[in-house]
């Protein structure tokens, strides 16, 4: 554990079975490799009516997390969230609020393709709170291997990194009160 309680450790090395590209999660670990760019992304936190959370596994890693991705040129972070569950999920969302913005350098992504490791990224993460106005949910293969709605007494039940457990754990305890790091 680091000094902050954080888990530190590489969290997962895989990839799709055809060769494609690879990621692998840091967290707090000193065999990091050392970032080579910092970029801005979206993810949110949807709860249906129920109070329920939209999670999806992985198809890069097989780890639980929310819809999350990078942000494009030109576009909003709200627009980015939308699209991005949109993409993943199916399901159609209107944002209601923000979680927090997340910057820990401590969580480092190291993207490979053939053996060779093409980017080493520190993630700034814009995290949203949003519910479900529409959609059909469907998994994109390329994105999820599996999509549910999870009650929040069972996420541990969820392999999930914890940058991301983070996000949700600040998004049900503290949903009006921006974290900021």
């Amino acid at each position: 554990m680091t000094p902050r309680g954080k888990p530190r450790g590489k969290v997962r090395w895989s990839g799709p079975a055809d060769g494609g590209p690879v990621r692998v999660d840091y967290y707090h670990d000193p065999t990091a490799p050392e970032p080579t760019s910092r970029k801005p992304s979206a993810s949110v936190v949807v709860r249906d009516d129920a109070g329920r959370v939209l999670m999806l596994r992985r198809a890069d890693n097989g780890l639980w997390t929310i819809p999350t991705g990078g942000l494009k040129k030109n576009e909003t972070v709200r627009a980015c969230g939308i699209r991005e569950c949109r993409e993943e999920t199916g399901v159609e969302i209107e944002v209601t609020g923000l979680v927090g913005v997340f910057s820990d350098p401590g969580h480092v992504i190291a993207y490979a393709r053939g053996g060779t490791v093409t980017e080493v990224r520190q993630p700034i993460n814009v995290c949203l709170h949003a519910r479900p106005v529409g959609g059909t949910l469907v998994p994109d293969p390329r994105e999820a291997l599996e999509l549910r709605w999870v009650a929040s007494d069972k996420l541990g039940d969820l392999e999930i990194h914890p940058a991301i457990r983070l996000r949700i754990d600040h998004a049900l305890t503290h949903p009006d009160e921006p974290f900021v790091d």
